[in-house]
């Protein structure tokens, strides 16, 4: 209850950060509200089926003419919407991005977006010419949390992954980046990082918390094999995301006792702090960071004992997929589940 007070006394504070990413984004045309950050839901699956919209593209699911026929309604491109029917994620994502009539708007200016089913059986037939399933296709494009979205140009290049819910200043700023092709000089980490390092809200220091090792950072894991998975989180100061990651989620007392079982690294996008990687690689932190592409604070990685990446969590997360994705990590599942999709399909999870 306290989270979520906190959360709404400081809306004036929050719209003034959504006006500074407007005037450095230019997304001039885009109305503001006071739930354009608002990230507190309750992340359990749902008990009913979600409605796609209804402007969705009814598409034969074959990508390359899909993209061709953007390309000649002079578009800029293909969304791919990657969804499921009982997500809590999804709902969210359809109500506070593509809910809003400006940002679809925007969206059908720009785009046709198709929708697929991660547990969905349609044949998809990828711009190599191969044919999968909307499941294996969704596995193949490692899209781990739903919604995932994915952005292709007219030349059939794909710009832009965001894998799980972003708030909509995020999205807007997606798609901005996508239309205006901002893709061909710069990364969208970098794109973001312009806004975020003008933003004034939350604490001025990271939230401290007795389960991270403090420094020096040495994380190498390529030469002796760690006896625990490595956790990193990837936060920065005045990060509002990262004050509500702290005050609910990992405040939990399940979540907590899970965390025993790792070893916990909390790390400042912009520190110049050095580090070595869990690869053996010598570098800093800031480095580090936009060597893995970075583009949402907070970011949770996970690794495995021989240093190997085994998932990130780079959007909003609540308790329950945290809880999940931990567990696919503790109990070695993805040993046996390349994804995290694959492994809560094969225990028939919502």
């Amino acid at each position: 209850m306290n989270l979520i007070f906190n959360v709404n006394k400081s809306k004036k504070h929050l719209l003034l950060i959504i006006l500074c990413l407007s005037s450095l984004f230019s997304i001039n045309s885009f109305a503001i509200n006071s739930d354009e950050i608002d990230d507190v839901f309750d992340d359990k699956p749902l008990d009913y089926a979600l409605l796609l919209p209804d402007w969705f593209k009814l598409s034969f699911l074959e990508l390359e003419a899909d993209i061709e026929e953007a390309k000649e309604q002079n578009k800029k491109g293909l969304i791919i919407y990657f969804g499921q029917e009982f997500c809590a994620y999804c709902k969210a994502h359809l109500e506070r991005n593509w809910g809003q009539k400006d940002i679809v708007k925007y969206t059908q200016k720009n785009f046709d977006v198709i929708a697929i089913n991660i547990k969905g059986q349609r044949p998809v037939v990828d711009l190599d010419g191969k044919t999968y399933t909307e499941k294996s296709f969704a596995a193949l494009k490692q899209t781990n949390f739903t919604p995932s979205v994915l952005f292709y140009n007219t030349k059939g290049q794909e710009v832009l992954r965001l894998r799980g819910y972003r708030p909509p200043y995020q999205f807007r700023a997606a798609l901005e980046y996508v239309t205006d092709e901002h893709y061909l000089t710069e990364t969208f980490a970098n794109y973001l990082a312009r806004a975020e390092l003008a933003l004034s809200f939350g604490k001025a220091e990271l939230n401290a918390n007795d389960i991270f090792n403090a420094p020096p950072y040495l994380l190498d894991r390529s030469r002796i094999k760690a006896e625990r998975p490595l956790m990193v989180i990837f936060e920065r100061k005045h990060c509002h995301a990262c004050d509500v990651l702290h005050g609910g989620p990992l405040a939990r007392p399940e979540i907590e006792s899970m965390l025993l079982n790792l070893e916990a690294i909390q790390l400042d996008i912009h520190s110049e702090e050095p580090i070595l990687t869990p690869g053996g690689t010598r570098t800093s932190v800031k480095d580090w960071a936009k060597h893995l592409d970075i583009n949402y604070s907070p970011t949770i990685i996970f690794f495995d004992e021989n240093g190997k990446e085994i998932i990130r969590i780079e959007s909003v997360v609540w308790f329950y997929r945290l809880r999940n994705v931990l567990n696919y990590v503790l109990t070695g599942a993805y040993k046996k589940y390349p994804t995290f999709q694959l492994w809560r399909q094969a225990n028939n999870m919502k």
